[in-house]
């Protein structure tokens, strides 16, 4: 990419001392491999709503569906400090153009999913989920997240980092020339992405076809808002081998009958080897890249799910 992806990030995760002792939870994958890619955001919920270094630890109580912040020992409720200064920090983070955020797992504040509850006897639950992060999901409901601990996940991992890139993509064709009309542009955009979304989910691959095609007919910001929604929420759909499989072969469709027979039959092995998970999502999408430059297939060199990221990040080495 010519332009930095910004990213928000959960401060202690790149090393930074913010923890209630005062030490940090430094996850090299996140700071030194994706601080590559990516621009971070440092964000941590308790220093800077002012409660300071180092701190009593804390931990939600009461109703998962609604918990409340409490200090472990002494019981100070914090629940409205930390929600007055969410509310205010997920405004000021409206102006960063974030394609992502990378929550710390389990914490009050910033655990995304799966934060343990406690009941009035001490009984925790895991079904809660931390208010800063909760405060940011309401806010931004369609920029993808995940946390720490989730990314060790080969393909959590590799589905999070492809929707940040791919919401990069949009929000760089909106900002495209103004002399092209969004119409244009989004038509453009469609297309180059039509075999990603096919991989994700083939009904919402057609849902967002026709939403293309009917781009002239509808006002620009409904357009974007509808087509921003529909692309997030099909790519948030787990691809699988077999939707891989599908979309492979429709790739190969487009050079069939220029293959010698030895490479049709090697070509079809490997997409079956991969659907059956003998082999990683990378030997077939490697393969179909090479003979759609061999064969010079424009279509297929101009769609982005041959290099939805960065091939240095080697995601599609272990799908």
């Amino acid at each position: 990419m010519s332009e930095t992806i910004r990213v928000g990030v959960s401060a202690c995760l790149l090393g930074r001392p913010v923890r209630y002792d005062g030490g940090h939870k430094l996850d090299r994958y996140v700071a030194d491999t994706l601080g590559r890619c990516f621009e971070f955001v440092p964000v941590c919920p308790e220093v800077e709503c002012g409660l300071g270094v180092p701190r009593e630890p804390m931990r939600l109580v009461g109703d998962p569906d609604a918990p409340r912040l409490a200090a472990i020992k002494t019981g100070i409720d914090l629940t409205g400090r930390m929600l007055a200064w969410a509310a205010r920090r997920v405004e000021e983070l409206a102006g960063e153009n974030l394609c992502g955020f990378i929550f710390k797992s389990k914490s009050p504040s910033s655990g995304f999913t799966r934060v343990k509850v406690y009941n009035d006897k001490g009984s925790p639950v895991e079904r809660g989920v931390g208010l800063f992060a909760r405060a940011f999901m309401d806010r931004f409901p369609l920029v993808p997240v995940e946390d720490e601990g989730r990314l060790h996940d080969e393909k959590l991992r590799e589905n999070f980092i492809e929707r940040i890139f791919t919401l990069d993509r949009w929000r760089r064709t909106l900002a495209g020339d103004g002399a092209t009309g969004l119409p244009a542009r989004l038509v453009a955009f469609a297309a180059s992405h039509k075999l990603l979304l096919m991989a994700h989910s083939p009904d919402m691959a057609r849902q967002i076809g026709r939403l293309a095609a009917e781009a002239g007919t509808r006002p620009a910001e409904t357009l974007r808002q509808d087509y921003e929604a529909l692309l997030m929420r099909a790519l948030a759909l787990p691809a699988t081998p077999a939707k891989h499989a599908n979309v492979l072969h429709h790739a190969m469709g487009y050079f069939k009958k220029m293959l010698t027979a030895g490479e049709k039959a090697e070509l079809l092995e490997v997409i079956d080897n991969h659907r059956l998970g003998h082999v990683p999502l990378i030997a077939p999408v490697t393969l179909v890249a090479h003979y759609a430059r061999k064969y010079d297939v424009a279509y297929l060199q101009e769609q982005v799910y041959l290099r939805p990221h960065p091939v240095e990040l080697r995601l599609r080495n272990h799908v």
